[in-house]
């Protein structure tokens, strides 16, 4: 499994950006798909999560201004960003947990897999 991000840049506070995360290969069952970003000296963070088919869930700074998505035909993953804050700043990290066979789901043995990341930058 491979995961690409794209979307990211420089943008003003108060305005928006969409994020996407392309996924290649498959996983016998995913448990989550989502979103973490890391801020300059600070520990990564869960943005926002979809889990199995359809809960999401979503870190407390998020304040309803994010929304999560998932385009399956597409493969990909979205994070739409809205009145986005300097504090949002940082590398944001499209994440997939999930068994790469039965086996691995009867070991309770699940994978992460990262992408490389995208920069968002919010200028004050």
């Amino acid at each position: 499994v491979q995961l690409v991000e794209s979307g990211g840049g420089l943008v003003q506070a108060g305005g928006s950006l969409r994020l996407s995360c392309a996924i290649s290969g498959s996983l016998y069952k995913v448990n989550t798909m989502g979103w973490y970003r890391q801020a300059p000296g600070k520990q990564r963070e869960l943005v926002a999560q979809i889990i199995r088919e359809d809960s999401t869930k979503y870190a407390g700074f998020v304040e309803g201004r994010f929304t999560i998505s998932r385009d399956n035909a597409k493969k990909t993953i979205y994070l739409q960003m809205y009145s986005l804050k300097p504090e949002d700043t940082g590398v944001y990290y499209c994440h997939v947990n999930g068994f790469t066979d039965f086996n691995a789901e009867l070991l309770a043995n699940p994978q992460d897999y990262w992408g490389q990341g995208t920069l968002v930058t919010v200028s004050s």
